[in-house]
């Protein structure tokens, strides 16, 4: 199997919130904002492990402007459905962001804790700009406002995989969003 698609767990989902074709659709409209707020500036794409390397992916590609891409990879998950709350850096970026234009590239905008800790540790490194792009974000489980330029989509507070989002590390690789059923991880 080179792909996964929703029919393909159908028994593991509640259901699909977007399919793959919808999320390349708005993954191809953020491009071209993208591009065209940043005409003639050098962008650096900063991907957040492991979630978004699916989005990243796919933003870069859509883009018609040249950009660099770094990692960071930040934690706030153990192998449950809600934020722990407590913000562990797992690996830093490799390049130095000062005077640099910073796009960051969230799968996901749960609490808003673990951006808003982000925000401020990159601020502190002096960027010449530093602006929020993520894929999905659930307004109804924000605890912390955080500034987010770009969205793709707004969710339902429902646990959800797909697009890079796992649950213990599993369905990373489904190519639409969807809801995890309840009886796969109570």
């Amino acid at each position: 199997m080179t792909r996964v698609d929703a029919a393909d767990v159908i028994s593991d989902l509640s259901e699909v919130l977007y399919t793959s074709d919808q999320i390349a659709a708005r993954v191809a409209e953020l491009a071209v904002r993208i591009d065209a707020d940043y005409a003639g500036r050098d962008i650096l794409l900063v991907g957040v492990l492991n979630g978004a390397i699916m989005v990243v992916s796919d933003l870069q590609r859509a883009m018609k402007s040249h950009v660099e891409m770094d990692w960071m990879a930040i934690s706030s998950y153990g192998s449950g459905t809600q934020s722990s709350g407590v913000v562990r850096i797992l690996k830093d970026l490799g390049v130095d962001i000062e005077g640099r234009h910073v796009l960051v590239v969230e799968d996901i905008i749960d609490t808003g804790l673990t951006l808003s800790y982000l925000i401020s540790n990159l601020t502190s490194r002096k960027p010449a700009s530093l602006e929020i792009m993520t894929m999905f974000r659930k307004p109804g489980a924000l605890r912390m406002e955080v500034p987010v330029k770009y969205v793709g989509f707004d969710i339902p507070n429902k646990f959800v995989v797909g697009y890079g989002l796992d649950y213990a590390s599993r369905y990373r690789n489904l190519r639409d969003l969807a809801v995890l059923a309840p009886h796969v991880y109570s």
